[in-house]
């Protein structure tokens, strides 16, 4: 593997190109080179034996075979054999005399003596025989030997006295020329060594700055941006290692500020009151801080690779109208986890615009506006309760005074039971009128306390004597229980009264005759102080006990008007409770009663002061 991942290198690819451009350069050399010598070599070697078969045949026509015709032919031969061998030496030079005729008088070559007096047919003689001079050629031997042949005329008139055939081995030649051809390889492959090497050196100059690099470039990528490339010149090269080292550092500021900003958005998303939903253009959520998962009361795991219409419990239709922005607030339900009622979340919608690509998101924020959806109704409620109550003494008024004016007045009758009916709403407008001026400085904390020390017994027995009468009316008994140890408290008289009388009243509302009622105080853990009326009347529906302390709020609308309530009695004791840092609380059993505790602080020094 690494041997293969060498040759796809850059280095490798520099080496080999190295290598094939000398290659190249030295066969193209070494090719004219060869061809050159081979051709010089083979030019001069023929130019020697043509000069020699030249030679020969001037210095034959003039001593030899210019005498008479009688003369000896053996005797000839032999003279032409010890000429030709004494004035040349051979070696691999076969040297043939040949006549007119074309009989060879004469040959070099002991081992051919045999063709002595023998006319030859070579191809070469008959043309020399003709008087042409350029008879010559190059052939391999039947012992494939390569050889060199030429004929000469004799005769340097028109008649031509005979020919001088040279025949000549080239073997030496070629040897030296694939002597030269080696040096050629040897010396090929050595510049091929060198150039390798070479190349090894001079390309690891350029790559070893582009590995560090790389390598730098892989750090990078896995977050290591603390070193840089070392600059080894000012080269292009190294021209990129600065380019590169200037972007490492601007990339480094750049991911710091980007980590830096995604931490305080982090921490923005996760510490919003609010949630935040974001999802990609096909409404598939990317994001959800951990206020969004408590809104719609699901885990992270829960909401990964989940559409948002899962999770607001919207078709996709309607989402797909707040993703491309047609629509971008809406009110959503979200059923509470073991509990019947309900959050209402006011979901937001806001596009993400990338340029170039439209809409590619969107961005949902949740609030969480159960509260406020309650006051909102609870003040709905409210005008419309108040409007009610008003209304309706103000008609019984108007239609009386209207009787009134239209002769009742002379009925000496109708006229004082009109006037009492008229004066009875009148002063139930006022108590009403009186009780929400009273909520109000509650509300708006202008109702001063002025606290004093109280013995709760006292007043307890203080509030049963102030509704003896009804009580003996309708039978009902009254227990006072108060346990021992109980200490004065500082609490403000007149409110508290109105706290128990409001409490005591309702409970003989609601019990029926010969029923009983029982007031407890004790001192309870932390140091409070408990004070509960309990009764046997009624009671009070599961449903409505959540809503008992709101204002205008009856269980019973008919009776509890009839009966001269406002609506705003329990409402004006739990805000009196509350302003003296307390809290009030009601269990009631249908047909069986009903309790109200209320708890009251008492502070430290008030203990040390009794």
């Amino acid at each position: 593997m690494k041997v293969i991942r060498f040759f796809q290198s850059i280095q490798a690819k520099l080496i080999i190109i190295y290598v094939l451009l000398i290659l190249i350069a030295m066969q193209l050399i070494a090719a004219y080179f060869y061809q050159t010598l081979d051709s010089h070599y083979k030019n001069e070697f023929r130019d020697s034996i043509n000069s020699q078969a030249t030679l020969i045949a001037g210095l034959v026509e003039s001593q030899y075979l210019n005498e008479p015709k009688n003369s000896d032919t053996k005797n000839l031969s032999e003279e032409l054999t010890y000429f030709v061998n004494s004035l040349f030496a051979p070696g691999n030079t076969e040297i043939q005399i040949i006549d007119a005729g074309g009989v060879v008088l004469s040959t070099s070559l002991e081992a051919n003596k045999q063709i002595v007096n023998q006319k030859t047919t070579k191809t070469e003689v008959t043309r020399a025989l003709q008087g042409i001079r350029d008879n010559d050629r190059m052939f391999t031997d039947v012992d494939n030997t390569r050889k060199f042949a030429t004929a000469k005329p004799i005769g340097s008139g028109v008649r031509v006295l005979g020919a001088v055939y040279i025949v000549s081995s080239m073997e030496d030649l070629y040897k030296t020329m694939s002597s030269i051809n080696r040096i050629l390889i040897v010396a090929t492959l050595i510049a091929l060594a060198f150039t390798a090497g070479l190349g090894v050196i001079l390309s690891g100059t350029i790559t070893k700055p582009i590995k560090e690099i790389t390598q730098q470039a892989t750090a990078a990528a896995e977050g290591n941006f603390d070193q840089s490339v070392k600059v080894y010149g000012k080269d292009e090269i190294s021209q990129l290692g600065h380019t590169f080292n200037f972007m490492m550092n601007r990339l480094k500021e750049a991911i710091f500020i980007n980590e830096e900003e995604k931490e305080k958005l982090a921490s923005i998303l996760t510490n919003m009151n609010d949630g935040v939903v974001a999802t990609d253009e096909a409404g598939q959520i990317i994001l959800m801080n951990r206020r969004a998962m408590q809104i719609l009361q699901v885990k992270e795991e829960q909401s990964a690779q989940r559409h948002i219409s899962e999770l607001l419990g919207l078709t996709r239709e309607e989402i797909d109208q707040y993703v491309n922005g047609e629509r971008n607030t809406t009110l959503i339900d979200v059923p509470l986890p073991d509990d019947e009622d309900v959050q209402t979340v006011r979901v937001t919608f806001t596009t993400i615009h990338r340029r170039g690509d439209g809409v590619t998101g969107a961005i949902a924020v949740l609030q969480d506006v159960t509260e406020q959806e309650k006051l909102e109704q609870s003040r709905r409620e409210f005008v419309a309760n108040v409007s009610h109550e008003l209304r309706t003494p103000l008609t019984t008024i108007k239609s009386y005074l209207e009787a009134l004016e239209d002769g009742a007045m002379e009925d000496k009758q109708l006229a004082p039971r009109f006037l009492s009916v008229t004066r009875n709403e009148t002063e139930r407008m006022i108590r009403l009128v009186t009780d929400l001026l009273h909520l109000s400085r509650l509300d708006s904390k202008q109702a001063l306390l002025t606290k004093e020390q109280t013995d709760i017994a006292d007043m307890l027995e203080e509030v049963a004597d102030r509704f003896s009468f009804q009580l003996r009316q309708k039978s009902i008994r009254i227990r006072i229980v108060a346990e021992p140890g109980i200490r004065p408290v500082a609490l403000d008289r007149d409110k508290i009264d109105q706290v128990l009388d409001n409490l005591v009243s309702n409970a003989i509302k609601y019990t029926p005759d010969e029923g009983a009622i029982t007031i407890y105080a004790r001192m309870a853990e932390g140091g409070q102080l408990e004070i509960s009326v309990q009764d046997t009347g009624i009671g009070i529906p599961k449903k409505d006990q959540p809503r008992i302390f709101d204002r205008f709020y009856r269980v019973d609308k008919a009776r509890s008007r009839n009966m001269g309530g406002t609506g705003l009695g329990l409402s004006i004791a739990r805000e009196i409770v509350k302003a003296h840092g307390g809290a009030m609380s009601l269990e009631s059993e249908p047909g069986s009663g009903t309790k109200v505790t209320f708890m009251l602080p008492v502070l430290p020094e008030e203990e040390n002061a009794s």
